[in-house]
This record gives structure tokens, sequence and C-alpha cells, in this order.
């Protein structure tokens, strides 16, 4: 099996954010995990608003990777399933975000390998900068 490398994760990162320049975003925060949920490499770009950023990005990610879905499909799950959401919440001790920007991070066989969680801008454009970041790293973005 895959292993995400540092180099993966540090080209996920430049990506992401190069993505969010091209795109004119607001000031973009990433983390990427490992498959175990650990934080692998993480950027904040300067900017406002940035305190509350690097805990949405990482819940972001946490919750894709620890329930193996994008956080986009964990948001709709936690519309039809409130109760459940909300245990999941307390049984990740607050790092589950179930809000679309956290996508996972599959090899080329669709291993999940990781996740990459972003916040600073909508949750559309901070999932695309994502998969963009994964993209450019040469694996494929889970949505």
């Amino acid at each position: 099996m895959a292993k995400l490398t540092l180099e993966q994760a540090s080209i996920i990162l430049d990506a992401t954010l190069a993505k969010g320049k091209e795109l004119g975003l607001s000031p973009l925060t990433v983390a990427v995990l490992d498959d175990g949920g650990h934080l692998k490499a993480f950027k904040r770009e300067d900017g406002p608003g940035a305190a509350m950023r690097p805990h949405v990005a990482y819940g972001k990610a946490y919750g894709a990777v620890g329930m193996g879905r994008s956080s986009r499909m964990l948001a709709g799950m936690a519309e039809e399933r409130p109760h459940f959401a909300a245990a999941l919440v307390g049984a990740s001790d607050g790092r589950f975000i179930p809000v679309p920007g956290g996508v996972l991070i599959k090899d080329s066989s669709g291993e999940v390998i990781g996740s990459v969680g972003v916040s600073g801008d909508t949750s559309d454009n901070d999932e695309a900068a994502g998969a963009a970041g994964i993209e450019a790293a040469g694996l494929v973005p889970g949505i």
C-alpha cells in the first residue's frame, strides 16, 4: 500500500495555495493529513480571519479521512442524520467538521492515502483549490 510522502504533501500545499491565488480567493489555510488522520503538512496564508482557519481546515480533512468520504458527502450526511453527525463531533473531540473543503487523497489504484482540508473562502472554492493541489501531486482527489 502506498503512503503519502512529505514531498507529495508539500506539492499539495503549494499547488492548493497557487490555485487560490489564480482564482483570486481569500487567503487560504491548508492541512494535509496522512491515512491515519495525522498532520503531515500545513500552511496558512497571511490575512484576516486566520485564527480559526487552522482548526477548520484540519477538521475538514480529519472528518474526510476518518470517515473515508469527502467532507462534502459528510455535509449531506449531517443534514440527513444530525444526531449521528453530533455523535461524530463528540467522538472526535470536536475535530469532525462536515463542511465541503475536505478532500480525500487517493493513489492511482483508488486507495485512500490521506486527505486535504482547506479553509478561507467559500466551501466550494476551498474544495476546488484542494482538488487542484491533489492533482498537481499526481494523485486523485476524492470529492
